[in-house]
């Protein structure tokens, strides 16, 4: 099998195609040839970024491929995750090789793109092939692990932050990695479980040396407890409400993610950022 691309003066976008595309079972030994000659591009089982031609069925192609991120993370290419992944690595990756690639100005007023790596100004073929690929199966590898397990934490209303188990030192990660990802509606509650296995539904304070909320639990369930603040919420399973409305408890995860749903729901608007 043999791999085509230009020769002369190369650019990070093909040595990241070629890269990616050894990463398939049928590429995995692939020659990589180097020319613009029309007729040896011709003898190539697949060009790239050479040709002025974009024809998939002859697989004359550019690197966006989501078939590759498919091998890598063993996801199936019908699965929603790939589609995150693969939106996320553009982004945070590949969008950044592109726009150097085509000469685009990073900014023109607010930032079109981020440079989150050097690679475009690296040298050496088959020396940046490596390290162009070691830097992207870094970054996949973090967002594989790290960073979509984390939308799993994250209710949908974006402003609760479920944890698996208690004893997580949370608050200072969440204040930092709010001030880093510039999150405009900042999360209001945490839940956890408890030494008991029940869930707790803890508020988020303003600050990390302050007692105030974000967004205190509801004023008429604070002191009440138990069967009677079942009844007064009308979510099942309820054990307590603090007084200073900081905490609650219920049995379920489900009975805790309500309550705190349903303070949110009283919020006159959204707590932003500064």
């Amino acid at each position: 099998m043999r791999i085509g691309t230009h020769n002369g003066t190369f650019h990070c976008d093909e040595v990241l195609a070629c890269f990616l595309l050894r990463q398939l079972p049928e590429y995995k030994d692939a020659e990589i040839i180097r020319s613009r000659d029309a007729s040896v591009l011709a003898e190539c089982d697949v060009v790239v970024d050479v040709g002025g031609e974009y024809n998939p069925t002859q697989k004359r192609y550019d690197h966006h491929q989501r078939e590759v991120l498919a091998q890598l993370t063993q996801l199936k290419q019908d699965d929603a995750q790939l589609e995150v992944l693969y939106n996320k690595m553009y982004e945070n990756f590949v969008e950044e090789v592109d726009a150097v690639d085509n000469g685009i100005s990073q900014c023109d007023g607010e930032a079109r793109y981020t440079i989150t790596t050097t690679l475009s100004t690296r040298e050496g073929f088959h020396k940046a092939m490596a390290l162009v690929g070691a830097e992207f199966k870094d970054r996949l590898d973090y967002f594989m692990k790290a960073w979509l397990p984390a939308r799993e934490i994250i209710d949908p209303s974006g402003e609760i932050v479920v944890l698996a188990q208690g004893g997580c030192p949370w608050k200072e990660h969440l204040f930092a990695l709010e001030k880093e990802m510039k999150v405009d509606v900042p999360i209001k509650f945490v839940l956890y479980t408890d030494q008991n296995g029940h869930w707790r539904v803890q508020c988020v304070p303003a600050g990390l040396n302050t007692f105030q909320n974000r967004l205190s639990i509801l004023e008429e369930w604070r002191g009440v407890r138990d069967e009677a603040l079942s009844e007064l919420s009308g979510i099942p399973d309820c054990i307590f409400v603090h007084a200073s409305g900081f905490i609650g408890g219920n049995k379920t995860q489900e009975g805790a993610l309500e309550m705190a749903k349903r303070t949110l729901q009283t919020a006159p608007k959204p707590l932003l950022n500064n």
